[in-house]
């Protein structure tokens, strides 16, 4: 049966490796870090900035936009929650967090 398969002889010795690397992956490493913080890190902490300042300065009278798309006026301004007048009559109660923009004044009447 060996005639069927032909036998492998080992051949010389592989050379043996070097060291894992030669310092090149760290650049890689780093220009992947610096990638990560300028597409991603910083644009994102600087909305979060932004809109804790937004959510900070809301006053009584401010024109608004929710992130479920409802524009109104601020009526009261508790400690985590905003009541914004949609119409005459209906006024809501939102998380400070579901505000999403404030809107130049007078944008509510030319809607």
């Amino acid at each position: 049966m060996s005639f069927l398969i032909p036998a492998a002889y080992a051949d010389a010795a592989a050379p043996a490796a070097g060291p894992a690397g030669t310092g090149f992956e760290w650049v890689f490493l780093v220009g992947f870090l610096v990638i990560f913080y300028l597409m991603i890190w910083r644009p994102q902490a600087k909305r979060s900035k932004e809109h804790k300042n937004l959510l900070g300065n809301l006053q009584k009278g401010d024109e608004v936009v929710t992130s479920g798309g409802i524009a109104g006026k601020v009526v009261k301004v508790a400690d985590d929650f905003v009541v914004v007048e949609v119409s005459d009559t209906v006024e809501m109660k939102f998380q400070k967090a579901a505000i999403a923009a404030t809107l130049p004044k007078g944008t509510l009447k030319a809607i």
